[in-house]
């Protein structure tokens, strides 16, 4: 597959990162679906939308795609992904995480980027019908994946042979630092406007549980998780959160094919919090740093709806680990 070669007048990180939402904004889930309910601990479940290929599900490989902060399971670039994935002949599950889409109402706790035990505890139960498992994780989700990939290796299910991270912030507090410059700001509106809805909405349903307008101050990435998420996910602040959830410093412990797809002009994530963290000695771990793509934009001609390249350059990767 040649590499990244968007139109001249498309390059840059923000006309990418915008581009790639419009471009996309119009995709639906259009293919048959079954609903699954995952328990992932006391009183919490999550949702997956499971779309499966006619004949043995154990025939086909399956793909798990995690999207990122804000998203769902409606996430055009999951959608774009999926849509691919499923006429390359892959079964796709799309996850709904705490605080997403459906699975919002079904769990009392608050969604953080250290939850690596949930993604293993779908993979678990993936792993009962699939013998063979990939991940692509999104954005915040890819950085989740990676963690569970080093963090929980031990408990990982032999099924899972590769995980593919499109734009991950690797390193959450340098995510944040880049969310608080100027460049940052107007996808600082974009967050926070959906994490202060999210967290009111749950303030609503549970409110022995959570302070009514504790998000109200929060006008940063930073401030929200300093406020909110650190506070009632165990964390002794948003620095303690940051690094204890950060999927960075584990990469070196991965064991399994893993491949990091950026772009050095991402607005959200700086180049050098991409590049500063050891791979293993094994090679099993490959970074991709195109010069240009900002932030799940990476629009170009491709045969992936919406023109995600991303989508078509991570299945043509995954393709030998699953065959």
């Amino acid at each position: 597959m040649p590499p990244f070669r968007p139109h001249p007048l498309t390059v840059g990180g923000h006309r990418q990162t915008l581009l790639g939402y419009w471009s996309r904004r119009a995709l639906r889930w259009t293919l048959p679906q079954e609903d699954l309910w995952v328990p992932v601990g006391e009183e919490a479940r999550l949702l997956l939308r499971v779309t499966w290929q006619p004949g043995p599900r154990d025939a086909r490989p399956l793909l798990l795609l995690v999207h990122g902060l804000g998203g769902s399971d409606r996430a055009a670039y999951a959608l774009s992904t999926g849509r691919l994935a499923y006429a390359r002949g892959f079964h796709v599950a799309r996850l709904n995480m705490r605080g997403a889409g459906e699975s919002e109402t079904a769990n009392a706790r608050l969604y953080n980027a250290g939850l690596d035990t949930d993604v293993v505890t779908v993979l678990e139960t993936l792993a009962l019908a699939c013998p063979k498992l990939a991940i692509v994780g999104f954005s915040l989700g890819a950085s989740v994946s990676l963690l569970a990939l080093g963090r929980q290796r031990a408990r990982l299910p032999t099924a899972l042979r590769a995980v593919a991270a499109v734009c991950p912030p690797l390193d959450l507090s340098a995510c944040a630092r880049a969310l608080e410059s100027p460049d940052g700001r107007l996808y600082t509106w974009y967050f926070m406007g959906n994490l202060r809805a999210a967290y009111a909405r749950q303030q609503r349903r549970h409110p022995h549980l959570y302070e009514a307008g504790r998000e109200r101050s929060a006008r940063t990435v930073r401030a929200f998780d300093e406020r909110i998420t650190a506070h009632y996910g165990g964390y002794g602040g948003a620095e303690d959160y940051y690094a204890r959830s950060s999927a960075g410093p584990w990469l070196a412990s991965v064991d399994r094919p893993a491949l990091i797809l950026a772009a050095a002009d991402d607005p959200m994530v700086p180049s050098r919090s991409l590049e500063q963290f050891p791979l293993p000695a094994s090679g099993v771990v490959e970074r991709e740093i195109a010069t240009t793509g900002g932030h799940m934009g990476f629009v170009a001609p491709s045969v992936a709806p919406g023109s995600f390249w991303a989508a078509e350059r991570v299945l043509e990767w995954l393709a030998p680990h699953l065959a």
